[in-house]
């Protein structure tokens, strides 16, 4: 690791390294989809995902890219009701949605507290609700909106890394404790809780991310969540691009993808996803992208662990 890390990365420098904000309409969610996934159930159902246009988050972490498309101030009140409002217009009827804002829910400068009693109308017919929010925004707001709600409340928290430096280095302003006690409050108050895990944050070779990816999949599970996402760590968004070029950070290999993947699924102690979005990024070998695209998905909404696809790069791993 480059011990001189904290000399240089802090919310000034993260975001001086950004390039420009997406144009985004402030009445509008920036985008929409339906997506499978194996749901608490044990059934492999759609879900739809409504990404909410709103503030930027107050957290400046290293690894997102996520305030590309957030606006500098507040949305007014009712835009989030009326964004969700049309999104649901135009997407099918299906039991599960996830309301991903780019931050925070609990954010009162993303999500006006106001909101919550039409949103809550407007998700009425769900089964299943998910959003997300920072483990230091978890607190009463939760249960107060849960009170509202039909459809059961789940939250996904980033987590990240368990690495105590490389935690403080992702400025994710957060302890493993804090971490440990959002997921605690949530479930003490019958709330489900899902965990963001990083695969190789900067400064970590490709075995210590991997190494590092499982540990914090052992601890989500200890704490108490449910489920888990592992997403492979991209460039895109500035600081990471930088650290790329000053060989503190390379993305991960597809394999090493897999390979915690397969870990999760064999602790058998809750759900575990890959997170499937432009992985072509992460394979040196077009040969078996596909297949292994395909395999991760497979195994994603099986909860099983299938053959290892064979190639020939396989042999330089």
């Amino acid at each position: 690791m480059n011990k001189d890390y904290r000399s240089f990365i802090n919310n000034e420098w993260i975001i001086s390294k950004r390039g420009k904000k997406n144009s985004v309409n402030p009445a509008r969610p920036y985008a929409w989809m339906i997506e499978k996934e194996y749901t608490f159930s044990g059934k492999v159902e759609d879900t739809a995902i409504i990404f909410l246009t709103n503030k930027e988050c107050p957290f400046h972490c290293l690894m997102c890219d996520l305030w590309k498309n957030t606006t500098d101030q507040s949305v007014p009140v009712g835009a989030i009701p009326e964004q969700i409002e049309w999104a649901l217009a135009r997407l099918p009827e299906v039991k599960h949605l996830k309301l991903y804002n780019s931050g925070s829910f609990f954010d009162e400068r993303a999500i006006p507290e106001e909101d919550y009693k039409k949103i809550a109308e407007l998700v009425s017919n769900f089964e299943t609700l998910i959003v997300e929010s920072h483990p230091n925004l978890i607190n009463d707001k939760c249960l107060h909106f849960k009170e509202m709600l039909k459809p059961e409340l789940e939250v996904a928290l980033g987590l990240e890394t368990v690495y105590p430096e490389i935690l403080k280095v992702l400025n994710k302003q957060m302890t493993l404790k804090d971490f440990g006690d959002a997921v605690s409050f949530l479930t003490q108050n019958k709330i489900r809780s899902r965990a963001f895990i990083l695969l190789r944050p900067p400064f970590l070779s490709e075995s210590e991310g991997v190494l590092w990816a499982k540990r914090s999949l052992d601890y989500a599970f200890k704490t108490g969540v449910e489920c888990c996402t592992v997403i492979p760590v991209r460039s895109g968004n500035g600081a990471m691009d930088t650290l790329m070029e000053i060989g503190d950070f390379t993305m991960p290999e597809i394999s090493s993808l897999e390979e915690v993947l397969e870990y999760g699924l064999d602790l058998k102690k809750g759900r575990v996803f890959a997170d499937t979005w432009d992985l072509n990024i992460f394979s040196k070998c077009h040969k078996c992208i596909d297949q292994r695209i395909a395999r991760l998905t497979s195994m994603n909404l099986s909860q099983r662990i299938f053959d290892k696809v064979e190639c020939t790069c396989n042999s330089a791993l």
